[in-house]
């Protein structure tokens, strides 16, 4: 994962209410993946495994995020299961097969608790972080990216 997206998952993350916090770790284990194809691809077998252990901590996040005291989560559950299990096979096998099955499983959820994350009114979940200000500014050959934040970097005095 390239620094710039670090830093773009970084200040989603500080921002983010429970449900976008959801769909950004779905949003990284996609990544991560494309990095196991990517890496596959190059047969690079330790950036593979780095690649599916990364998967495989996105995957166990969510596994613990499952509220078992509502109807989907069983289902959430045996999904997540399916995809640690799919992913040790990848690993051992260096095959990438498993990886678009768990693609096929992650999207749709992903698209589906994006689309519900709007309707948290829950409010972010990490409190006292900076904000972030980000803009574009227009110079006489060139835009430029402009961003501010706040001088406490997240502290309250």
């Amino acid at each position: 994962m390239t620094n710039e997206l670090k830093a773009q998952f970084t200040r989603r993350i500080t921002e983010a209410n429970p449900t976008e916090m959801v769909v950004i770790l779905y949003d990284m284990a996609l990544e991560y993946i494309d990095e196991a194809l990517d890496a596959h691809k190059a047969d690079d077998r330790k950036a593979f495994r780095l690649a599916i252990s990364r998967v495989r901590g996105c995957i166990d996040e969510l596994m613990h995020s499952v509220n078992l005291e509502y109807e989907p989560a069983p289902t959430l559950l045996k999904l997540y299961i399916f995809s640690i299990r799919r992913l040790a096979a990848c690993e051992f096998k260096f095959e990438t097969e498993g990886l678009t099955d768990i693609r096929k499983i992650i999207e749709p959820l992903r698209d589906a608790y994006d689309k519900i994350a709007p309707e948290n009114t829950a409010g972010p979940v990490m409190q006292g972080t900076q904000k972030v200000y980000a803009g574009l500014t227009y110079g006489r050959d060139d835009v430029n990216e402009d961003m501010m934040s706040e001088s406490n970097r997240g502290f309250k005095a």
